[in-house]
């Protein structure tokens, strides 16, 4: 089922049916949410004339991303970058993309998107998840540090390797924030109550996503850098992007 390769100069574990690239993500504790000091740094990127609108919506929904806690994380498996349009035609041939311009695109579902969760053999990342994969050990409000992301953190179509290799992150992750990434657990505001071991909060209702920096370009000028960072996140309505996890290979 599984593949050791190197890709970019990275470790890699490849899908041999649907050749969908996946990184190995090491188990560790980190401290998940909004923090005072990334609320500082937006602030500050605000009082330097950094923003095109008022924030104000931003701060007073700070809250759906707090309280900042610690989390475990086990060790997993996680797509490089959002499954393309190709990558999705693997597992629904006849899925067709009202968004995405080339097959390299990342697919953004809407209604074929329970099919392919049905079809996928792999699972959704929780929150956990995929803020520990989009952090890649930083605490700042982007893998890339503090300073307010512009689009050159965009990254929608992996056609190009030098492009995408360029934007991963230190997990050898692309993209993370770029688009909407729907994640397992139910969309609860807030983290109060929410397990430490990652686990995704289940129930009724819909899910929660990250990220869609790329889903709103070209930017209008309403701030949309806010979406690539790590702690964003809100309810899923209308299109998706999937980015899937999967367990660790048997070692041999």
């Amino acid at each position: 089922m599984w593949t050791a390769e190197i890709v970019a100069g990275r470790p890699a574990w490849r899908h041999v049916a649907s050749g969908v690239v996946f990184r190995e993500v090491s188990g560790g504790t980190f401290r998940m949410g909004l923090s005072e000091a990334e609320l500082a740094a937006v602030r500050v990127i605000e009082r330097g004339g950094g923003v095109e609108d008022t924030l104000e919506p931003f701060f007073a929904n700070a809250g759906d991303a707090q309280p900042v806690r610690e989390v475990r994380v086990e060790p997993f498996l996680i797509a490089r970058h959002p499954l393309t349009v190709a990558q999705v035609q693997y597992w629904l041939p006849e899925y067709e993309d009202d968004y995405a311009d080339v097959e390299s695109g990342t697919a953004r579902l809407e209604d074929d998107l329970d099919d392919l969760l049905d079809a996928l053999p792999f699972r959704l990342p929780s929150e956990a998840e995929w803020e520990y994969a989009a952090r890649a050990g930083t605490t700042t409000l982007t893998f890339r540090g503090d300073g307010r992301p512009g689009e050159d953190q965009v990254l929608d179509d992996f056609g190009d390797e030098q492009r995408t290799a360029a934007a991963e992150n230190a997990f050898g992750l692309a993209a993370m924030g770029s688009a909407n990434e729907i994640c397992a657990d139910v969309w609860i505001p807030g983290f109060d109550g929410a397990p430490a071991d990652a686990r995704p909060r289940t129930g009724d209702g819909p899910r929660a996503v990250r990220g869609g920096a790329a889903d709103v370009y070209p930017w209008q000028g309403c701030d949309e850098w806010l979406l690539l960072l790590a702690a964003t996140r809100y309810e899923h309505a209308q299109f998706t992007a999937v980015r899937p996890v999967a367990p660790l290979p048997p070692r041999r």
